[in-house]
C-alpha cells in the first residue's frame, strides 16, 4: 500500500472554487473510477491559507498511474475542470509526493474523552 500527498496551491481567493469542484464533481468521478481519497485539509493556522492538501491511497504505483490517467482523460472531469475555470485559472501550483510507510510506524486508535 502506498499513499500520495497532493498539495494544490490556489491563486488568491480561488480556494472556494477548488473546494466546490471537488464537492460537486471530482469526488463522484473518483468514486466511479475507484480512486480512494483518505482526507482533505486546509490550513487553519499557518502561512499557507491558499492550499488544499489531500491524501490518496493506492495498491501500487501501477494502479496509481493507470487510474490517474483514466481520471485525466475522463470526459466528465474535463467538462468539470473547464466549467470551474471559466471565470479564470484556479490553481497556481500542484505538488505531489508518493509516500511509503516506515518500518516503525504503528497506527493508533483515537479514543474520545467521555463527556
Amino acid at each position: 500500500m502506498i499513499h500520495e500527498m497532493r498539495i494544490y496551491t490556489c491563486l488568491p481567493g480561488k480556494l472556494p472554487a477548488l473546494q466546490e469542484r471537488f464537492e460537486t464533481a471530482t469526488l463522484a468521478i473518483w468514486d466511479r473510477l475507484g480512486i480512494r481519497p483518505l482526507g482533505f485539509w486546509t490550513t487553519m493556522i499557518g502561512p499557507y491559507s491558499n492550499d488544499l492538501i489531500y491524501f490518496l491511497e493506492w495498491q501500487s504505483l501501477e494502479e496509481r498511474e493507470r487510474k490517474w490517467a483514466e481520471f485525466l482523460a475522463d470526459p466528465a472531469w474535463k467538462e468539470a475542470k473547464a466549467k470551474s475555470e471559466m471565470p479564470g485559472q484556479i490553481i497556481a501550483n500542484i505538488a505531489s509526493s508518493i509516500l511509503q510507510p516506515t518500518g516503525f510506524f504503528r497506527p493508533f486508535i483515537s479514543v474520545e474523552a467521555d463527556d
